[in-house]
């Protein structure tokens, strides 16, 4: 028997649009301020999870450098970035589409809270969620466990309607933060995140398109 979600949290960055140019000329331009030359289709890393832990991972950037280096990435990112991004084709009607149905629409982004609700007002989607939660500018809840957390928190969600609720998003740490929060979870193979990526995070589903994200809800 098919299960009824009521609720159902996106993730942004690779689930309801595509980010890249944006985010990689972002880093690109932050990374240029430390004497770091790379050319952007090496820094798709970086779309999904927190900047801060990826700089520190993939650059061994010590913590101090790393702050440093989100902030030079900024510089940009607000100015351009944030508008180098494309929703992703057929998403705006399948959002229409769960909102008529009376489905209760969240963000749960490891995006800064401000930059996420800027480009949902963009592509004209923000009016079909209820909350658009994401990380505090001074990096703290970026991870997605907490991001999931406060926004249901938000809705007051209690434990035992937790089987009501699902997680929509394509890399590995959406996954894990739905199962460390007790939510069912589908693993999209559209964005950023590879099939071994999710299929090893074991979602409660995996979808190869936007389309099929509605067969699961509806």
């Amino acid at each position: 028997m098919k299960k009824n979600y009521e609720i159902v949290l996106f993730d942004l960055d690779g689930t309801l649009t595509d980010p890249k140019e944006g985010i990689t000329k972002s880093i690109q331009y932050s990374l240029n301020s430390f004497g770091i030359k790379e050319d952007l289709e090496n820094l798709d890393q970086f779309i999904g999870p927190p900047l801060h832990d990826t700089f520190k991972e993939y650059y061994k950037f010590e913590d101090k450098k790393a702050k440093e280096a989100v902030e030079k990435y900024r510089e940009y990112f607000a100015d351009k970035g944030i508008f180098e991004n494309k929703i992703y084709e057929n998403m705006k009607e399948i959002l229409e589409m769960l909102y008529k149905n009376g489905k209760i629409l969240l963000v749960a982004t490891s995006k800064p809270t401000v930059f996420a609700e800027t480009i949902l007002r963009y592509f004209d989607i923000d009016r079909y969620f209820k909350y658009i939660a994401g990380s505090n500018l001074d990096g703290t809840r970026v991870n997605k466990n907490e991001v999931i957390q406060y926004v249901l928190d938000l809705c007051n969600v209690k434990d035992k309607d937790k089987d009501k609720v699902i997680m929509v998003g394509d890399r590995k740490y959406d996954i894990i933060g739905a199962k460390k929060i007790g939510i069912d979870s589908i693993g999209v193979l559209y964005g950023y995140g590879s099939f071994e990526e999710i299929s090893e995070s074991e979602p409660t589903y995996i979808v190869e398109n936007v389309e099929s994200i509605k067969d699961i809800l509806l």
